[in-house]
């Protein structure tokens, strides 16, 4: 059978248009990422004098809560009682001793003796994207080349839990946020829109049963096969993997993980319905099917006006689904072997404008923990009276990933070199909190 006999039987557009939704959808490559020009030529080198070795680690998986935008510290994770920059934030006591919160997280406060909050974040980037990138890379962001996420660091280096699902999933992310980076296309994360909907494009097209299916996906092979000789690089072999791992997780029970209708209306009222409960819920029931790394996002953080009626109105959703998560995965035995991480691009300003709102403020700002090992009912680290500098134990963004990729085992002085030569380390220079872990 000739190329042009093989084309003529096929339906060439239908067939392309489902096999790249499908892969693309469940496992988060497209055809563009993976035949470009600067893709086609990805490579990755390691040092056969520096192995990989990978350290003890508590955290199998992680759970890496987002909030884009800039999340006011005074008024969520490190309240100032009584100064003038409170604003009408009150303060709320937590089961942990000694560790306040705003007053817009009382079911989380009835869960903090299992987690620790990080009160001394620093940063000099306070431009959205730019501190995006640098929170989810360690690194800076640059137009000669894209780091690899903390996700992609994790499945490279210490690969998947479960070889049918894969390592890295996304949920209500866009595709402008880091990925694969430098890395080869395999390790780019999945990407679900929302956790309501669930993975999209896991069932045949109308019309097309089994067997015509696969009579496609051997067309398909044929078709490719020459190109796939032809250009024996790794981009192109990540592509044409993609398709194989999306037909088996089509086929696999583990694509149930996916599906939140298979939760209790009790359940799910937990959570919360909200994009971000959702998020939450699916996150866990991901982590109980082995995906190593979960992200799920919450926008809206940008409170320049009106910061403490949008925290009113952002903040419930939080308190809501990430006590219930915490609680959640404590109970089913989980929460000793998952990180649990909540971070923001920055902090807000101490001082509160005629709009009432609070402007981009990376000099202090917070992060939480849970989780993974890390002891429960502290507070690392502290600002200064109104909220305004870091006084004790100041803490990079690079030291947080540090602390993440610690929890899970990674080397933290292990050099993977990029296509163009340079080498790169999971966190930079960052050093990991020991302290943390009990």
């Amino acid at each position: 059978m000739t190329l042009h006999d093989l084309i003529r039987g096929t339906d060439v557009a239908t067939r392309r248009s489902f096999l790249t939704r499908m892969a693309g959808s469940l496992l988060g490559v497209g055809a563009a990422a993976t035949f470009g020009p600067a893709a086609i030529a990805r490579s990755l080198y390691q040092d056969p004098q520096n192995p990989l070795v990978l350290g003890r680690a508590s955290a199998k998986h992680v759970i890496y809560l987002f909030m884009r935008g800039g999340m006011s510290h005074l008024d969520t994770f490190d309240p100032k009682p009584g100064k003038v920059t409170q604003g009408p934030t009150q303060a709320i006591e937590t089961r942990a001793d000694g560790v306040l919160l705003g007053q817009y997280f009382p079911k989380l406060a009835d869960q903090m003796d299992k987690a620790c909050i990080v009160s001394s974040m620093t940063s000099k980037q306070g431009a959205h994207s730019q501190a995006q990138y640098l929170m989810r890379t360690s690194y800076e962001l640059r137009g000669t080349i894209q780091h690899p996420s903390l996700g992609a660091w994790c499945q490279h280096m210490a690969g998947r839990h479960n070889q049918t699902l894969p390592a890295h999933v996304t949920i209500g992310g866009g595709a402008e946020m880091p990925g694969a980076g430098f890395f080869p296309p395999e390790f780019q994360p999945l990407p679900i829109g929302s956790a309501e909907s669930g993975l999209q494009n896991v069932s045949l097209p109308r019309g097309v049963d089994e067997e015509r299916f696969q009579r496609r996906l051997k067309r398909l092979s044929e078709l490719d096969q020459a190109f796939a000789e032809k250009h024996n690089q790794r981009g192109v072999q990540a592509y044409a993997k993609a398709y194989q791992e999306a037909v088996g997780l089509m086929r696999s029970s583990d694509l149930a993980a996916f599906d939140l209708g298979l939760e209790s209306a009790s359940m799910q009222a937990v959570y919360g319905d909200t994009p971000f409960g959702n998020g939450c819920l699916l996150a866990r029931r991901l982590v109980e099917h082995g995906v190593r790394y979960v992200e799920v996002m919450s926008d809206g953080w940008d409170t320049h006006a009106d910061n403490f009626d949008r925290l009113g109105d952002l903040t419930p959703a939080i308190d809501q689904g990430l006590a219930a998560l915490i609680a959640d995965l404590d109970a089913r035995g989980l929460l000793q072997k998952t990180l649990i991480v909540l971070v923001s691009e920055f902090g807000r300003t101490p001082d509160i404008d005629q709009d009432q709102g609070r402007n981009h403020y990376p000099q202090a700002f917070s992060a939480l923990l849970a989780g993974g090992g890390v002891r429960g009912g502290q507070r690392y680290g502290s600002t200064d009276p109104e909220g305004r500098q870091v006084i004790t134990e100041p803490t990079t963004i690079q030291d947080l990933n540090a602390t993440i990729a610690y929890a899970c085992g990674l080397p933290l002085d292990h050099v993977l070199t990029s296509p163009s030569g340079r080498p790169f380390k999971v966190a930079d220079k960052g050093q990991p909190l020991t302290a943390l872990f009990g």
